[in-house]
């Protein structure tokens, strides 16, 4: 384990192979250690960055401050990349962290070669409509919001099944290897700055200002809002490729991390 000095802070990475850099951005819960499953894969062609964002572990956060913002993340991320060489750099994030590095190459294009956004978290405002005859599907900010309820109430554990399983569905709690639940164990309090944490959803414009080449990925048995984002904002940023993992959920680095390499390696050869 890694640091640079960003913003005031100590941001945490992991560094694995040689090549082109590639930063990954971890999501909701997550850390560097996100990445494990698909840092062979990766490392292959790329200089494989994953970093921990502000107040996630390695760090131990109490909850405790007002900087636990959308905003901070995002700034953070481009301080981080804006040391790391040479440049540009490939960046991928995943869910929050896909959020986050969407938000990156919108703001500091001149920063990235290439961009990855693995099933992307947020919301969409009325400028990016579903297609027609999508299913409803309760949002993901309820699910949060009775996690920190929960948390508050000292249920950990009942606070991350139910936001995994609001995810990955009923039941796919149990089948979660230890090693991943105390990952998102280690980041739980997280959760308590995420309720406030600011994050605007994406308009048409945000999409269109994308210029970086870009590669949207969606995992095949993945349901609910998380489905669908990916895929409306692919529309609409120039250029975007896309890609399916098949049989493999919102976390389908782990659960199909070879699959998962090949897509990216492919993408980010080309």
């Amino acid at each position: 384990m890694q640091t640079f000095r960003v913003n005031d802070y100590d941001m945490a990475y992991l560094e694995v192979g040689s090549g082109r850099p590639l930063v990954c951005v971890h999501g909701t819960l997550g850390d560097f250690r996100t990445w494990y499953s698909v840092l062979g894969p990766l490392s292959k062609t790329h200089r494989v960055i994953a970093v921990s964002l502000r107040h996630f572990f390695p760090e131990h956060w109490d909850a405790v401050g007002d900087d636990y913002k959308m905003a901070q993340h995002v700034a953070d991320v481009i301080a981080f990349i804006e040391q790391v060489k040479p440049a540009p750099v490939d960046l991928m994030g995943h869910s929050r962290g896909g959020h986050i590095a969407f938000r990156v190459a919108q703001a500091r294009p001149d920063l990235l070669r290439k961009l990855v956004l693995a099933e992307p978290g947020g919301d969409l405002d009325a400028s990016l409509p579903v297609p027609e005859g999508t299913p409803a599907h309760p949002p993901l900010a309820a699910r949060t919001a009775r996690s920190v309820e929960m948390i508050r109430a000292g249920d950990l554990e009942g606070a991350l099944q139910n936001f995994y399983e609001g995810i990955e569905g009923d039941g796919a709690w149990r089948r979660v290897p230890a090693a991943a639940k105390q990952q998102l164990r280690d980041n739980v309090l997280t959760f308590l700055g995420q309720i406030n944490e600011q994050r605007r959803p994406y308009t048409l414009k945000d999409a269109q200002a994308v210029r970086t080449p870009t590669l949207l990925i969606g995992g095949g048995a993945t349901t609910g809002s998380l489905s669908v984002l990916w895929r409306v904002l692919a529309a609409h940023i120039a250029g975007a490729e896309t890609a399916v993992i098949p049989n493999a959920g919102h976390w389908m680095f782990e659960q199909a991390p070879l699959e998962f390499g090949e897509v990216v390696n492919r993408f980010l050869a080309e």
